[in-house]
């Protein structure tokens, strides 16, 4: 009895007994299904991540192409140079070894930790850059703490070697890490964190054609993470070598002109729009941006008030002053006006219930004399009697106002005003009064100036206006230049309808400028026997009244803009002076860069010197160069120095000699073209230049110009 209740009590009721089984046979199909998964369906995967334990891709970076000059002389290159990356993955306890790291790297230990803190969302397996440009001392370091370290590799790769001083800097730019912002921007998604990119200048407007392709190298490693053999390589493919327009010398005599003045010099061949010297002052040093600049210098640079990131030549809009005449002069020939007026100018003029101001009195004066004269009295009647919208109208036309399309970043447009402008502007309407100041380049009339350089240079090539720019044409692929002409709108290559007398008569005026004679507003920059025309202009700053302080907060700006020959030129120049004073003065400094100019071209013509050449990788196929020419034995090295340096050939040809050179070392800014005769014209002045004799030169007051 007692048995049976026992054994009665030990057995297991039969539902009990059914789920349980199911539940041993569900698990069972759970765990089998998981075996497949992971053995059969993730067998690929699984096997690609243990091979990565194995097998690490050590990235192969892509050297950037090199910038040479349009003579094919060496403006930006490359120097090998190793940087230090922190792989994640292969450190137990990397934030203990931080402190260890900071002191062998001389780094801040804050500054790696913010570092670490920067990259903490991307992957693990993700290489983060902790120090670039390290020196053999802290190679040395790595190498010697491989096992305790293991997080540490260094990666071999090529930096950017820009030229001293700032030369042309805001001609090339500078490269730095890509930002988070750009890596938002789907032009950048063939970027990753920690990849360089070109910033400004050359180097941001053609970065797809100068940043090459990556490759990448695979190394076996053990279960410590060190080197025990290697895969295979996929190597890199640099980027593409472009040659600029630039011409070294022509750009080396617009920074000498320039000096310290803050401003800026553009040097254009108006029958192509090749910008053959650009100049932006105060400029910057690119090579503090080729490793990683350091805080308290990115921060002098962004608070001083000068601006040396800013790139005046195509980014300060400032009034035009009196260069704005020649484009009044156009508006009033073609509107069949300006022909037949005559003013006579007592100091100024009284129009709309104000006596408006002339810096002399001129007397009576006709367009011929106006413009050489810059006489405010005749173009406030001129502006009065065109109106507005007429102005512009011609200015439009010309290109105040547009962009020119230069292919540089963050051109900006100018302001040309109207009675349409005022009110979307202002939502007030325009009052006859306010044309007056417009008709001497003052008021809202705002250039640049790449902007003026291209008005003024087209109207003396009888209304041929082009698109500056900095990149040989036959350096470009055709589809990235459309799309380089889609980022970087402007008004382009176009021709303005002009009458032939119009055109006769303001390159003339323009002329008589440059010439000697009273009142003539740059009879000091005159060169003898080239034909030099130009204009000038001094714009009043805002609250700058009339102090005429040089260098100071109310000093006006001095304008130039000069070309030569008068009439179809091969140059053309603008000079802009922040708080230069008169615009004369910018006039002489336009006169040196025509020198420099005319006497390299005499230079050339008379076959003083042929470069040989070299064949250049750009890309796709060899382009070649020339090899650049030893400096004069009289010129040393040290009259502008370049970061860069290369092995000048065995024999050259030198202002006519043959000379022998071993292959050394040479500076790559050093050259510099010795002149037999200075003193030659290489063009004369035409007839209608309005010559004078030593003595009439003498006898003529040099007087200060008109604003």
């Amino acid at each position: 009895m007692t048995s049976e209740r026992v054994n009665r009590e030990e057995k297991l009721p039969a539902l009990k007994l059914t789920l349980a089984q199911y539940g041993i046979l569900l698990l069972m199909l759970v765990l089998v299904a998981g075996l497949w998964r992971l053995q059969v369906l993730g067998a690929d995967s699984w096997k690609v991540l243990a091979e990565q334990n194995r097998i690490r891709k050590v990235p192969i970076l892509a050297p950037r192409g090199k910038l040479f000059d349009r003579e094919g002389r060496l403006l930006v290159d490359n120097y090998p140079s190793v940087s230090c990356f922190l792989v994640r993955e292969q450190g137990s306890n990397i934030d203990a070894d931080l402190p260890l790291i900071a002191r062998g790297l001389d780094l801040d230990l804050d500054q790696l930790r913010a570092t670490l803190r920067h990259y903490h969302g991307s992957a693990a397996y993700q290489p983060i850059p902790i120090k670039q440009d390290i020196t053999p001392d802290e190679q040395a370091f790595i190498a010697a703490h491989r096992n305790e370290l293991p997080e540490l590799e260094t990666i071999d790769e090529e930096r950017r070697l820009y030229p001293r001083d700032g030369f042309a800097s805001h001609v090339i730019g500078y490269v730095g890490e890509v930002s988070e912002e750009m890596l938002n921007d789907p032009r950048y998604a063939y970027y990753e964190p920690g990849d360089v990119v070109g910033r400004a200048g050359i180097e941001q407007s053609y970065d797809e054609i100068l940043r090459g392709q990556d490759g990448s190298m695979d190394v076996i490693v053990d279960s410590h993470g060190r080197e025990v053999g290697r895969a295979g390589v996929q190597p890199a493919i640099p980027g593409h070598d472009l040659k600029l327009t630039l011409d070294i010398d022509i750009q080396r005599a617009a920074e000498e002109a320039l000096g310290a003045a803050n401003g800026a010099i553009i040097a254009m061949d108006p029958r192509t729009g090749e910008i053959l010297a650009l100049v932006s002052h105060p400029n910057f040093d690119p090579n503090a941006f080729a490793v990683r600049i350091g805080r308290a210098e990115w921060t002098q640079l962004i608070t001083d008030p000068n601006h040396p990131l800013m790139n005046k030549a195509i980014q300060d809009q400032l009034a035009p002053g009196s260069t704005f005449k020649v484009i009044m002069s156009v508006a009033g020939l073609q509107q069949g006006i300006a022909q037949n007026l005559k003013v006579n100018c007592a100091g100024g003029g009284n129009f709309y219930g104000h006596f408006f101001h002339c810096d002399h009195h001129h007397g009576l004066l006709s367009i011929h004399e106006a413009i050489p004269e810059s006489c405010d009295t005749y173009f406030y009647q001129l502006a009065s009697m065109l109106g507005i919208d007429t102005i512009a109208k011609y200015a439009h036309e010309l290109g105040i106002g547009v962009k020119t399309g230069i292919d540089l970043p963050d051109e900006m447009a100018g302001i040309m005003p109207s009675t349409e402008w005022k009110m979307k502007t202002y939502h007030e309407k325009w009052y006859a009064g306010e044309v007056i100041s417009v008709g001497i380049g003052q008021g809202a009339v705002a250039v640049t100036p790449i902007q003026l350089l291209r008005a003024l240079s087209g109207v003396a090539s009888d209304g041929h206006m082009v698109r500056p720019h900095l990149v040989d044409a036959s350096q470009v692929p055709v589809d990235f230049e459309r799309a380089l002409l889609d980022s970087y709108p402007g008004s382009g290559s176009t021709v303005v309808p002009m009458n032939p007398d119009t055109w006769m008569t303001i390159t003339d005026g323009m002329a008589g400028t440059t010439q000697p004679g009273l009142y003539h507003t740059a009879e000091g920059a005159h060169l003898e026997g080239i034909d030099f025309a130009g204009k000038t202009g001094t714009a009043q700053v805002v609250g700058g009244g009339d102090t005429h302080n040089r260098g100071g907060a109310k000093t006006p700006n001095a304008w130039f803009v000069g070309m030569a020959p008068r009439r179809n030129p091969e140059i053309a120049v603008v000079v802009l002076q922040e708080h230069g004073d008169w615009g004369s003065g910018s006039a002489k400094l336009a006169a040196q860069v025509i020198t420099a100019y005319v006497n390299k071209q005499r230079h050339e013509e008379n076959n003083l010197a042929t470069a040989p050449t070299k064949p250049v990788a750009t890309g796709q196929q060899a382009a070649y160069l020339p090899i650049p020419a030893p400096m004069s034995a009289a010129q040393p090295a040290s009259t502008m120095e370049m970061a860069a340096v290369w092995s000048r050939p065995d024999k050259v040809r030198q202002t006519g000699h043959q000379q022998e050179s071993s292959p050394e070392q040479m500076a790559v800014g050093g050259f510099q073209i010795a002149l037999d005769h200075p003193e030659d014209p290489i063009r004369e002045a035409t007839p209608e230049g309005l010559p004078q004799t030593a003595g009439q030169r003498a006898a003529t007051a040099r007087k200060p110009e008109a604003r």
